[in-house]
C-alpha cells in the first residue's frame, strides 16, 4: 500500500467549483481520499467519506489521522448517501462530490480483475459482494451478454463477442483468457488504438457493480440531502455517465426541453438546481501530461436551490434499457 496510490482527477477544478469551501461535505467515492483531503484543507469543517471498497477503508491509516474528528468514514454505496449522512447525524449537506467509475488503485491491483493488462481473477466487484464478472460470463444467456456489451460498452460487435464467450464456456477465471476470446473476434489492434477488450471489460464492470443505476441513485440522493446553496460536483469518465449527469442537471434546472413557444410545457416542479458550470470542464494540458487517465474526465457542477426535491423520476435521463428496468422497479416499490 502506498501513500499516493491514486491521483485525483480535476482536483483544482473541483475545489474551484466548491469555493468558497465550508460546512459539511460528503465525498461519495472516497478512494484514497484525494478530494476529501483537498476539501478539508480548503476549509470544510467536516467531510463524510463514503466507499464500498474495503481497500478505501484500509487506506485511512495512510492519511486520515491528522484530520481527527473532521473526517468520518462511512462504509456503503453513494446511492444511499442521504441515508448514510443522516445515520452520521448530518441532516443537510453543504456539498457532495462524486468521482464516478473505477479508481487507479482498483485498476492497478491485478487480483481485483478490472484490467486486461495483467492476469488476475475475473472479479471486478468494487465492494467484494454479489456476483463476479466470472459468474456473468459463464451464467448469462448469449442475448443477455450481447445486451450488456452493447448497452454498457457501446460495443458494435456485441453479438459476435457474446457468441464467442458462450462457445468458450466454461470461461477460465482469468482476465487474460477473456481478453483473448474477445481479441479473437475483432480486427488486429493498430498502434495507438485501445485494446480490443476495452469495451467488453468496461461493460462487464458496469454491469457487475450496477454503476449507471448507482449514479442515478446517487444524484437523486444528493438532491434530497443538499441544503439550499449546497453544491453538487460530479466527475465522469465516459459518455454514458456524462450523458446521465448532464440530463439530470438540465431536468432539475428546468431545462429538460419538451416544449416550444407555441406549445409550452405545463408547469412542473420548481428548479431544484442551478448551474455552476455552464458546460463540462475538462483537464488542462498540464494535468494530461502528469496524468493521462484524466483525458476522458468531465466535471459538471450545480447549486441546490431552496425548492423541494423532484419526485424520483428516471425517464429522460439517457439510461440504457437494462437500468431503466432495474430502477423502475425501485422507484415504483
Amino acid at each position: 500500500m502506498s501513500g499516493a496510490p491514486h491521483i485525483p482527477v480535476l482536483l483544482d477544478e473541483v475545489i474551484a467549483a466548491a469555493s468558497p469551501v465550508g460546512g459539511v461535505w460528503l465525498d461519495g467515492t472516497l478512494g484514497a481520499g484525494g478530494y476529501t483531503r483537498a476539501l478539508l484543507d480548503a476549509g470544510a469543517s467536516r467531510v463524510l467519506g463514503v466507499d464500498r471498497d474495503a481497500r478505501a477503508e484500509a487506506e485511512l491509516a495512510v492519511w486520515a489521522a491528522p484530520y481527527g474528528e473532521r473526517f468520518t468514514f462511512l462504509k456503503g454505496t453513494f446511492g444511499r448517501l442521504d441515508k448514510l449522512a443522516a445515520e452520521a447525524g448530518v441532516e443537510a449537506l453543504d456539498g457532495v462530490v462524486l468521482d464516478i467509475g473505477v479508481s487507479s488503485m482498483q485498476i492497478d491491483a491485478a487480483e481485483r480483475g478490472f484490467s486486461f493488462q495483467k492476469d488476475g481473477p475475473l472479479d471486478m466487484r468494487m465492494g467484494q459482494e454479489g456476483p463476479r464478472a466470472l459468474d456473468l460470463v459463464n451464467g448469462a444467456s448469449e442475448a443477455e451478454l450481447a445486451d450488456i456489451l452493447f448497452q454498457y460498452g457501446e460495443e458494435r460487435a456485441s453479438r459476435r463477442i457474446a457468441k464467442a464467450i458462450v462457445a468458450a464456456r466454461p470461461v477460465a477465471d482469468s482476465t487474460l483468457a477473456l481478453a483473448g476470446i474477445v481479441s479473437g473476434e475483432l480486427p488486429r489492434q493498430k498502434a495507438g488504438q485501445p485494446h480490443p477488450a476495452t469495451r467488453t471489460f468496461q461493460a462487464l464492470r458496469i454491469a457487475v457493480n450496477e454503476e449507471l443505476a448507482e449514479l442515478v441513485r446517487g444524484l437523486i440522493a444528493a438532491e434530497r440531502a443538499l441544503a439550499p446553496g449546497g453544491v453538487l460536483i460530479v466527475v465522469t469518465f465516459h459518455s454514458l455517465e456524462d450523458r446521465i449527469v448532464k440530463r439530470f442537471l438540465a431536468d432539475r434546472a428546468g431545462k429538460g426541453g419538451g416544449g416550444s413557444r407555441y406549445a409550452p410545457v405545463a408547469d412542473g416542479p420548481q428548479a431544484s438546481f442551478e448551474a455552476v458550470t455552464r458546460k463540462a470542464v475538462t483537464a488542462t494540458g498540464g494535468e494530461l501530461a502528469r496524468n493521462p487517465r484524466a483525458r476522458s474526465a468531465k466535471l459538471r457542477a450545480a447549486r441546490r436551490t431552496d425548492a423541494p426535491a423532484f419526485p424520483a423520476e428516471i425517464s429522460g435521463l439517457g439510461l440504457p434499457g437494462l437500468d431503466r428496468k432495474l430502477l423502475s422497479r425501485e422507484v415504483s416499490s
